[in-house]
């Protein structure tokens, strides 16, 4: 009895399918769906780390230019702002630099400048969204594939038609869909932190420009 107890579990653990049989059972559609995985990924982590540090508004970093401006100290306020390498300090920066000009065609130089910054942290991101589109359908080719070979196998069968001869094609055909909406999900679902972290950013760059332009308009009515 306990004999045949050992054979029972080491026939379980033989027909146990492991995450790997199941990849190599999905056949070489697999393949572009993992690369994507990889892609999506690194695209990720890569966006995130460097806009996350950007998301958190540094209002004293505001007031101490606003300070330097009206003591005018232009030339401190751009060093502060080459120290801080943010989006909103390069956009202030650029501002800075342009001070002079009318109220109207400062606010454009301005707007330019944060519209470069805006393209500058989205880079990619077209890239993360189609791995998140391509991934599911993929998958579904994955499907039609397996379908197809399924019915092959069947037309070669004939009348000797079993569930294992037809395992080869059904396997293929669920494994890479799965495969295909796991990885476009994770990529749909990182896209839409990177865009949340992003218009976070530009709400903090508009409250600057805002502060900016007032400090301006203060001191161009002062002289």
């Amino acid at each position: 009895m306990e004999a045949q107890m050992i054979i029972l579990a080491a026939q379980t653990a033989t027909n146990e399918l492991s995450v790997w049989g199941l990849i190599v059972k999905g056949g070489w559609l697999m393949i572009p769906i993992f690369i994507l995985s990889i892609i999506a990924v690194y695209i990720f982590c890569e966006r995130f780390l460097l806009i996350r540090r950007y998301t958190r508004k540094n209002q004293d970093f505001i007031e101490k230019i606003q300070a330097c401006l009206r003591s005018g100290n232009s030339g401190e306020a751009l060093a502060l702002c080459k120290s801080e390498n943010t989006p909103v300090a390069r956009m202030l920066a650029k501002g800075i630099q342009h001070r002079q000009l009318p109220v109207a065609e400062l606010h454009a130089v301005m707007d330019t400048a944060a519209n470069l910054e805006v393209t500058d942290m989205e880079k990619s991101l077209t890239t993360l969204a189609t791995c998140a589109g391509m991934a599911p359908m993929i998958g579904f080719l994955g499907t039609v594939v397996g379908m197809v070979q399924a019915f092959y196998d069947m037309s070669v069968a004939g009348s000797n038609i079993n569930i294992t001869l037809l395992s080869r094609g059904i396997y293929t055909a669920m494994v890479t869909t799965v495969a295909g909406l796991i990885v476009g999900i994770i990529a749909y679902f990182a896209y839409n932190i990177l865009t949340s972290c992003i218009d976070r950013v530009v709400n903090n760059m508009e409250c600057a420009s805002a502060d900016f332009m007032e400090t301006i308009y203060d001191l161009n009515h002062q002289k």
